[in-house]
């Protein structure tokens, strides 16, 4: 099994690529920077959010030859921003561009270079990591809340193309104690009203760890069950 994982370096994404290695997968992992903690990974220095240089790393052939000979391939698109937070207006077009990029672009360009190396493949699954936001709105969070579900659409439509031996899900993983979660916590209130939810989570303790989140999202997706529906909820799977 082969695995690429984007955003491996922290937080979701590296509980992810632990929990893949522990269940004996080739793990793929890119992010902009590295994580010594994570040997097995064969890491790969790239800034999704420079689309030219996604372009160029696909064009050099190591994500197509990584993936030859694959029996089973998983991709899973984590990498993923938050900001810009607060009411159009403000945002600025180079954080709106940026957001979008990794956000949605990354992933639908991986997601495309990975369905054509992965051709012979008798079992391949796209995972993008979504979130409730792309299913229910925030105010401050019209930039989120939109690529999120820009994911999710992708995955419905993608799942009605019927591609052989392919199963794709967009899947909310719940809410996790990592960087961004302190990034949003450090949110000014008249750029996102609902932060006293979050800074309950954190204070009560609900926020669930990353390596635990990362380890039941690699268990929903190796399941029987991944595919059946193309948007999904951990919270929501028992």
């Amino acid at each position: 099994m082969k695995a690429i994982v984007t955003g491996h370096s922290r937080g979701l994404g590296e509980g992810i690529a632990r929990a893949l290695l522990a269940r004996g997968a080739e793990v793929m992992g890119i992010a902009r920077h590295g994580n010594p903690g994570l040997p097995g990974v064969r890491e790969v220095a790239l800034d999704l959010g420079d689309p030219a240089a996604l372009s160029a790393w696909l064009d050099g052939g190591e994500l197509a030859a990584f993936l030859a000979g694959a029996e089973r391939a998983i991709l899973i698109n984590n990498a993923g921003v938050v900001q810009p937070v607060g009411p159009p207006g403000g945002q600025g077009a180079g954080r709106l561009a940026l957001a979008v990029t990794v956000n949605v672009t990354a992933a639908l360009v991986l997601t495309d270079a990975f369905v054509a190396a992965t051709a012979g493949c008798a079992g391949r699954r796209v995972a993008h990591v979504s979130s409730g936001a792309g299913r229910a709105p925030y105010s401050g969070w019209s930039l989120y809340c939109a690529t999120k579900a820009a994911l999710d659409m992708h995955a419905r439509a993608v799942a009605l193309d019927g591609l052989p031996n392919l199963s794709i899900a967009s899947v909310a993983p719940g809410v996790i104690d990592t960087a961004m979660q302190a990034e949003i916590r450090a949110t000014a209130q008249t750029d996102f009203p609902a932060i006293e939810r979050f800074m309950a989570l954190k204070r009560d303790g609900a926020l669930a760890d990353p390596g635990d989140a990362g380890a039941a999202l690699v268990d929903y997706v190796l399941d029987a069950r991944f595919g059946n529906a193309p948007v999904a909820d951990l919270r929501d799977l028992g």
